[in-house]
């Protein structure tokens, strides 16, 4: 029971990554706070949870909005007192191409998927103590792409830069931060991509499920980790080595 007495912050926690995340959190014993902008998706997650004895409470939030990370992140300190695991796992991506693409969905993304980190690890780390840990999840985009996600690539990109720079300044507190870049997952994320449903993009190599990235994010977020920090584990079932 790695997470026993630990409070757990997820993000993005209504459905696919977030959801396995956090029940996996939950199953080793931490206290997780499911935070997600789709009220139902969350509500199920934590009906899930507590079905089984966990623990969890809902927080509708959009990750963009500073007040709304504030607030929920205040809802973690008015239930449990502190925070001990934060994983930025909310995203959102977009298809079309650089001259395509607005400057409102450019801006929204950029809010959802950058923004939203920064914010919550702002209003987190405050109420986190030595051998805290923060888990951002990134995309094998950061590394190998392809057209039509500019946005969603350069949002990956900046989130594994900007965790090696945390981690950097978490170091003399004593809070690991990593990330974990998945490849192809089954989950709505996937299969909503107009691209793969057109069949212009084929899905190459295995396709994980939500479970083998929750497995990656409890371990970086766990004491089993605690010499593991600025760095980016990828976990894509080895499809960087096939494109």
């Amino acid at each position: 029971m790695r997470f026993t007495d630990k409070v757990c912050i997820v993000t993005g926690g209504g459905s696919g990554i977030g959801r396995a995340t956090a029940q996996r959190l939950a199953s080793e014993g931490g206290r997780v706070l499911v935070v997600d902008v789709n009220q139902q998706g969350a509500k199920e997650t934590v009906e899930g949870i507590e079905r089984v004895g966990g623990t969890a409470a809902v927080s509708v939030a959009d990750v963009g909005d500073a007040a709304a990370v504030k607030a929920a992140v205040g809802q973690a300190q008015q239930l449990w007192g502190k925070v001990d695991v934060l994983v930025n796992n909310a995203a959102m991506m977009t298809f079309a191409s650089v001259v395509d693409t607005t400057i409102e969905e450019w801006d929204k993304l950029m809010a959802i998927n950058l923004r939203g980190p920064f914010l919550f690890c702002k209003h987190a780390i405050p109420l986190m103590g030595q051998h805290s840990a923060i888990v951002n999840v990134s995309s094998v985009h950061a590394h190998q792409t392809e057209a039509d996600v500019s946005p969603y690539a350069a949002s990956k990109g900046g989130l594994e830069a900007f965790t090696r720079v945390l981690a950097i300044e978490m170091e003399d507190r004593k809070i690991r931060v990593n990330c974990v870049a998945p490849g192809a997952v089954n989950t709505p994320m996937l299969w909503n991509n107009p691209n793969v449903k057109s069949g212009v993009e084929k899905v190459r190599g295995a396709v994980g499920e939500p479970a083998d990235l929750a497995a990656a994010i409890a371990f970086l977020a766990s004491e089993e980790a605690r010499f593991v920090t600025g760095t980016t584990l990828v976990v894509d079932g080895g499809r960087l080595d096939i494109l």
